[in-house]
């Protein structure tokens, strides 16, 4: 499992820097920015045996942490899966203005205002179709997994490069 939290945080870095040649649309209409391309290899798509295998043990984590019904389960992972997704497409687009050399520092610091309120929006959204599926416990449940998997993925990964004399 140690191994598996590695390849979660290889999968995350790569998902943001790797470049496809498919794209997926993103607009950022309520700040009035607009960056109408994302690779859709950074929209929470595995392209390798390993991406799948930690996408997997998430979704294994939360599973077993919410301990969903069949029918909350089969309600749950179409929404979860999107909302990954459009998490996904916002921290691209976050990561990018970053990482760019605007001439203008105020409006890349407008941007990033914008993207982490999308970020907000979104959360917002998925939480109220989380809370028509299934309890407000376990719809805090959920996020609380999220964290605690991240944090684990972190710590493995912080171990493992101390071992290893990074």
């Amino acid at each position: 499992m140690n191994k598996l939290f590695k390849y979660i945080v290889l999968f995350i870095t790569l998902l943001a820097t790797t470049g496809d040649d498919a794209f997926a649309q993103v607009n950022d209409l309520r700040s009035g920015f607009r960056r109408t391309t994302v690779p859709a290899a950074q929209l929470n798509r595995p392209r390798t045996a390993k991406g799948q295998k930690i996408l997997a043990a998430r979704n294994n984590f939360i599973s077993r942490q919410l301990n969903l019904t069949d029918d909350e389960s089969r309600r749950f992972w179409p929404i979860y899966n999107q909302y990954q997704q459009d998490l996904t497409a916002v921290r691209v687009l976050k990561r990018l203005n970053n990482s760019s050399a605007s001439a203008n520092g105020t409006e890349q610091i407008d941007k990033e205002i914008a993207y982490e309120k999308q970020m907000v929006e979104i959360r917002q959204r998925y939480r109220d179709e989380f809370l028509k599926i299934m309890s407000p416990e376990k719809v805090s449940l959920l996020y609380k997994s999220e964290r605690e998997f991240t944090d684990e993925l972190i710590k493995q990964l912080s171990e493992r490069s101390v071992r290893a004399g990074n």
